[in-house]
């Protein structure tokens, strides 16, 4: 997966995450990519600032995994309990749809299958899966980026 800032003709600024720049273009040219804000489809890849690593002592990424769809609760909760609000639910949904879409479903083998698309030893691409906190350290450890989703229910029911 590859996250982009992403900027609409009215200067809104939001997220994207796509499998991989190429499928980021045909996206962007099917107006397939639309702003959350305002619906613009005239979409482009917004200035975004690198990760750079100093020989100072960088906090690493954040581990986590995606969770089972079964899990989560019919409404979504942020922690602490809160209601999570409805435009942010809409683009979660969205966000699981893309996924879905353009990504792998590895299920509980998410640790390894990640291992091995970053030693080469598997085609690289985008995947989604289950991972325990154990699992998803591990990789952090290894430099293995792994990033945690929300899992909310589809937009279809």
């Amino acid at each position: 997966m590859i996250h982009y800032n992403l900027r609409c003709s009215a200067e809104h600024g939001f997220d994207g995450w796509f499998a991989n720049s190429a499928s980021f273009d045909k996206q962007a040219a099917l107006g397939l990519v639309e702003c959350p804000m305002c619906g613009d489809t005239k979409v482009e890849r917004a200035l975004m600032t690198p990760a750079v690593s100093t020989s100072r002592a960088v906090a690493p990424p954040e581990p986590a995994a995606a969770s089972k769809p079964e899990g989560m609760p019919q409404v979504p909760t942020m922690t602490g309990g809160g209601r999570i609000p409805a435009q942010l639910v809409s683009m979660l949904q969205k966000l699981r749809a893309e996924i879905e879409q353009n990504c792998d479903y590895v299920g509980p083998e998410l640790a390894e299958e990640a291992r091995k698309i970053h030693r080469g030893e598997s085609e690289e691409r985008g995947i989604y899966g289950e991972a325990t906190a154990d699992e998803a350290e591990a990789l952090a450890d290894e430099g293995i980026e792994l990033r945690q989703i929300p899992w909310v229910p589809r937009a279809d029911g």
